[in-house]
């Protein structure tokens, strides 16, 4: 079983042998799967991801000075950051932690003092379960714990966006900050895109989430990721509407000859997938696991058929969760490409289908991939001493 408290002690212990006394400040981002609506978020559709229990932890302490030292105990590296000289430094993962310094600063919010710290995470690298947009979340929260700033999820995922859009260079829509800022345990969380509105849904009773991860990865910023979302552009301009979100299925039905076969298709998944993720929230609140199921299914097709963004990995792990008795519906998760799948199980069956989607997995490619059964988490959190009144956090 999990023990999502293990890495939190593995930082603080890290960190008082690091700097020989205890970190003043604890903040904690967590990772999210998404049950439906992938590609909707760069089109200002709808999204229904939850947090889950897998995060990333910092332990850290105010400096006096304009510099932040982060050591990273999983890379076993450490980045220095001058808050007064924003210049990149090779990529990696210091560069989140850099773009969100640049970040606040182009928020308005420079951070008013540097910190040190020591991190570490338990979400699977490059799997799809947004491990970048966790560490965005928490080293935002370690900025605003270090400068007293007020806590906003909508406005602190944005900063993290904008550092990944505008630092990292990848095009990332706003669901993995957002998710990451403002989760809710027990509940899903249904998310415009465009307004930033949320509506909490919770997971149907007796309900299990897996976490079926192929052991396939692949690199966003040199993936076909981009070259998908100008398709959606592209489309988008065609019907002469900010973002696919706007084209409803009537007028896509209508003049979907108009366009090229592949944007043809990409806008197909967009419009279809965001119809599919509003429903499956309704579902959610009456509690109706099957029709959530299906929807996820009916996802999943689209994402391999249309948006082209599924590979045989994929295809096979969904279709073994599938098969077994216990599970509702299954998808790809995450912009895809490799990475991995969720499915809605039975909470009775979770472990079996893990066990005997691992075994035959193995059959067919070799390895065994990992399963996670996750719970639903609250999003990002800061624990200590709250640096502007001196209580805890």
């Amino acid at each position: 079983m999990h023990d999502p408290s293990a890495t939190r002690a593995r930082v603080t212990a890290a960190f008082a042998e690091r700097f020989g006394e205890p970190s003043v400040l604890v903040a904690r981002a967590p990772g999210r799967v998404n049950l439906i609506g992938e590609h909707t978020d760069y089109n200002d559709g709808f999204v229904l991801p939850m947090a889950i229990d897998r995060a990333v932890w910092i332990a850290l302490r105010p400096r006096t000075d304009r510099h932040v030292s982060l050591h990273s105990l999983d890379f076993g590296q450490t980045v220095d950051i001058d808050l007064d000289a924003f210049t990149h430094a090779g990529g990696g993962w210091a560069e989140y932690v850099r773009g969100v310094a640049w970040s606040l600063a182009q928020a308005g919010h420079a951070p008013a003092h540097g910190w040190e710290g020591v991190m570490a995470g338990d979400i699977p690298l490059g799997a799809g379960l947004s491990s970048s947009a966790a560490l965005e979340l928490a080293a935002v929260r370690a900025f605003a714990g270090v400068s007293g700033l007020a806590w906003q999820p909508a406005a602190m995922a944005r900063v993290a966006q904008r550092a990944e859009n505008g630092w990292v260079g990848v095009k990332c829509g706003i669901m993995d900050q957002m998710i990451s800022a403002s989760g809710r345990a027990g509940h899903a969380l249904l998310i415009d895109c465009r307004s930033l509105e949320t509506r909490a849904v919770p997971l149907p009773p007796a309900t299990s989430v897996v976490i079926l991860d192929t052991g396939t990865r692949r690199g966003l910023v040199d993936s076909a990721y981009n070259e998908r979302r100008a398709r959606c552009e592209a489309a988008a301009a065609w019907f002469g509407v900010p973002a696919l979100r706007d084209v409803d299925a009537e007028t896509f039905a209508r003049r979907a000859h108009e366009l090229d076969p592949d944007t043809r298709r990409r806008a197909r998944h967009v419009i279809t997938e965001n119809a599919r993720t509003l429903r499956a929230a309704d579902a959610l609140e009456r509690g109706d696991a099957a029709e959530v199921g299906w929807l996820m299914d009916e996802s999943h097709r689209s994402l391999r058929d249309d948006f082209e963004v599924s590979r045989e990995e994929l295809d096979t792990i969904v279709a073994l969760a599938r098969s077994h008795p216990g599970c509702h519906g299954a998808r790809m998760t995450g912009a895809g490409f490799g990475g991995c799948a969720v499915a809605l199980v039975d909470a009775d069956a979770a472990r079996a289908l893990a066990q005997d989607v691992s075994h035959r997995y193995r059959a067919a490619f070799g390895h065994t991939p990992a399963v996670y059964v996750c719970v639903a988490a609250d999003g990002a959190s800061l624990e200590g001493l709250d640096l502007m009144t001196g209580r805890t956090a």
